[in-house]
């Protein structure tokens, strides 16, 4: 083969090889939750056996439907202290104290979360001590945690999207007698749709995966699904688990294929001539 070949070639090749470093583990791992032994390195035939396992697993099943409530509380509430925090630096140009709430907004970004976690667990067996909230450690502190963690990266998101918004449109909305507060819903925040819904899925995402910040706040009788398929890896490969983490990308991957459907339908919208 000449050179001139491999030139043509070699990026196809890299391409394939990065796309099956990150792909064949996980498709590994679905195939061998239809096995129908516990072996994980012999396929010896198709079974639905560890997924009925799974549904009878009490365990799992209870952090399955706990991990959803807590990904949509946490999405939700991330989302909004998220758009909140991009208008204001993008909005409200330079004021006093701009500098250190950006830093502090981003700091999640770079902080491990064994810190993060840490330091909210500190922080809530502090304020329960002295104000006698939140009740102990179960749902709400997992969720205000994963909210803390999601926020910092939606709001990079709704940052990139309000820049990028052009504002005259809100301009001629203050011109033609719309409140300030009016346009913000009627003109901004539809605007800005796309990138509400990328946020809210990066942070539903972040939520319903995570493991480290749900270990330090999460409470007795409070395990969601990533914890409980944690603890019994650490017990020794059991075929149940590999059941639930194929569900738990099933769900990550509707989320997208929801996104990506939504998206492309306002782009053909976009695309249509005036009526």
């Amino acid at each position: 083969m000449s050179l001139a070949w491999w030139r043509q070639h070699l990026g196809k090749f890299w391409l394939a090889g990065v796309f099956a470093f990150f792909y064949l583990p996980l498709a590994f791992l679905v195939v061998f939750s239809f096995n129908s032994t516990r072996q994980d390195s012999v396929f010896t035939g198709f079974s639905l056996r560890w997924y009925q396992a799974l549904v009878n697993d009490s365990r799992l099943v209870d952090g399955f439907f706990l991990s959803l409530k807590v990904a949509f509380l946490s999405a939700t509430l991330g989302t909004v202290l998220a758009t909140l925090a991009a208008y204001a630096l993008v909005r409200f140009g330079a004021f006093r104290g701009r500098s250190l709430f950006n830093a502090m907004l981003a700091s999640p970004l770079v902080m491990p979360e064994v810190i993060i976690g840490m330091s909210l667990l500190l922080l809530f067996v502090g304020m329960e001590r002295l104000l006698g909230w939140p009740p102990g450690r179960g749902t709400l502190t997992i969720v205000l945690g994963h909210a803390l963690l999601g926020m910092a990266y939606a709001s990079v998101v709704i940052q990139s999207r309000l820049k990028d918004m052009d504002r005259s449109i809100e301009e001629a909305a203050l011109d033609l007698g719309c409140r300030p507060f009016q346009v913000f819903f009627l003109v901004t925040l539809p605007n800005m749709s796309q990138a509400l819904i990328a946020a809210w899925l990066l942070t539903f995402t972040l939520s319903f995966d995570d493991v480290v910040i749900s270990e330090f706040l999460a409470g007795p009788g409070v395990t969601t699904l990533p914890q409980v398929i944690f603890n019994y890896a650490r017990r020794g490969v059991n075929p149940s688990i590999y059941a639930a983490a194929s569900l738990l990308m099933l769900v990550v991957t509707i989320a997208v294929i929801i996104y990506g459907v939504h998206t492309a339908r306002q782009a053909r919208q976009s695309q249509l001539p005036p009526a």
